[in-house]
């Protein structure tokens, strides 16, 4: 049953939003053909090599006298440990030659630049020549070559969205680029992929590639401050916020709330997820983020606010989901 399942489970790896098999962009497809050009390669490679030892063992109790032609061996050796490799290689060589260079972020200026910056465990993302600044989610327009800019705040990380490029290196002290240039709508997962730490396998991340005119009207919202709390259980949650150490850790554009320690929250309830892809943003989610962090995502640096009472985490949670 189980080998008969292994057809569909693979299908479905290769058609998952995190499969270089999966390509969505002209970087990515080469990917995705080198991937496949070393797959067969090792599978051939594996093969001949099974087949030498299942001939090895058959002949291995064959008494065939003494041979006065030694050059088998030696053509078996020449053959298939020097000539062999040496063609699969250059090969493979090729293939790397051309993809390298297709998968490269292109000289010169481009049409929107944003920078992303790694964290232990979140990613910063912030958009050249306007105040904007998300956490997690990367929004770009539909056909517009966009160069990245990565670093890192801390340790090492890995900046890599497989369906639409390579991954790239986030070293601290260090700017490296790559574009992303999707030529349609859609939500891409990418992920870090350098271990960094505890909440590594938590450090994920969307590009969510939007119509023109959509992306537009969303990076407009964005540069504008947070907006002004509505209702009273709103505002309770914004004092509450600014009195509970909240402010220290996260900046609100805005208000008094100026930390860097963890995301900008200017606009958190119009994004979809919390912690980095972790959990879903929805009330119930952020009352149990808020109120125990370690149990959702091990490591996290936020502290848990279980001592609060129960009426100021929900006061907390109705003025967080009210910064759209």
């Amino acid at each position: 049953m189980a080998i008969i399942g292994l057809p569909a489970l693979l299908a479905t790896g290769c058609n998952s939003n995190q499969a270089i098999t999966n390509p969505a962009t002209g970087p990515a497809r080469d990917i995705n053909t080198l991937w496949w050009a070393m797959l067969v390669g090792a599978v051939i490679i594996f093969g001949v090599v099974v087949g030498l030892l299942v001939v090895a063992f058959v002949r291995r109790n064959r008494d065939e006298g003494p041979s006065h032609d030694d050059r088998g061996p030696y053509m078996v050796i020449i053959g298939g440990g020097l000539a062999a490799p040496i063609v699969c290689l250059a090969i493979l060589f090729g293939f790397v030659i051309h993809v390298m260079p297709a998968t490269s972020a292109p000289p010169g200026p481009t049409k929107l630049t944003i920078d992303v910056i790694g964290h232990q465990w979140f990613w910063e993302v912030r958009y050249h020549g306007t105040p904007a600044v998300t956490a997690n989610e990367i929004h770009i327009p539909a056909g517009t070559p966009v160069d990245v800019r990565v670093t890192t705040a801390d340790v090492i990380h890995s900046f890599w969205v497989p369906r639409l490029n390579r991954k790239i290196d986030m070293i601290p002290g260090r700017v490296n680029r790559i574009e992303l240039d999707a030529p349609d709508p859609g939500v891409y997962r990418g992920q870090c992929s350098e271990f960094c730490g505890v909440g590594h396998a938590q450090m994920a991340f969307f590009v969510i590639v939007q119509p023109p005119d959509q992306f537009r009207t969303w990076l407009r919202n964005e540069e504008a401050p947070a907006a002004q709390p509505s209702g009273s259980q709103a505002t309770l949650g914004e004092h509450a916020f600014m009195t509970v150490g909240c402010q220290n850790c996260h900046e609100i554009r805005g208000t008094a709330a100026a930390g860097r320690v963890g995301p900008d929250l200017t606009h958190v309830g119009s994004r979809r997820t919390l912690a980095a892809l972790t959990i879903s943003n929805t009330p119930r989610s952020l009352y149990q983020w808020i109120t125990d962090p370690q149990r959702i995502k091990p490591g996290a640096r936020m502290p848990g606010f279980a001592s609060l009472p129960a009426s100021e985490r929900h006061a907390l949670v109705s003025y967080l989901e009210g910064l759209r």
